[in-house]
């Protein structure tokens, strides 16, 4: 975690008492080609992205049942190397923002969300392009994106 403080950023001394176990079970994690923060897109590239796989653990396999219908899924995953105690937050040659005001992955609750297209499904795991997080990165869950209302014809 990248501990630095920019010009005009805020951090605030978080309270362990406050955190509460909200018992989150990770399904599996996000296959990437980025080790560092700085490598990743900004809010993904559905077009021309490199494609990605999401592992799903082999408890959830059967929960995969009719994704291929979804030709857009909805990624929840925890950014887990990003810190969390900014409050105020200096993107690079922009004005100070507050963190609720930026999709920044420094946030208290490290949740990112992607719309990723699906190109295919292999055995436990999701190929996707319009992802934008480090590789190894947990996943929180899977959604169908009804962006146009309806599946794909099977």
């Amino acid at each position: 975690m990248d501990e630095t403080i920019r010009l005009g950023e805020i951090a605030i001394a978080l309270d362990p008492a406050r955190a509460s176990d909200a018992q989150l079970y990770f399904i599996g994690h996000i296959r990437t080609p980025w080790q560092m923060r700085r490598e990743c897109p900004r809010q993904g590239d559905r077009e021309d992205g490199p494609e990605c796989r999401i592992v799903v653990d082999p408890l959830w396999h059967q929960a995969l049942t009719g994704i291929a219908r979804w030709p857009e899924l909805q990624i929840l995953y925890w950014m887990n190397d990003a810190r969390r105690d900014l409050v105020i937050q200096a993107a690079t040659g922009k004005e100070p923002m507050g963190t609720f005001a930026m999709r920044s992955p420094v946030r208290p609750n490290p949740i990112a969300s992607s719309i990723v297209a699906l190109r295919r499904v292999e055995e436990g795991s999701l190929i996707v392009t319009g992802l934008d997080c480090l590789d190894m990165t947990p996943l929180l869950d899977i959604k169908a994106h009804f962006g146009e209302g309806k599946p794909a014809s099977p």
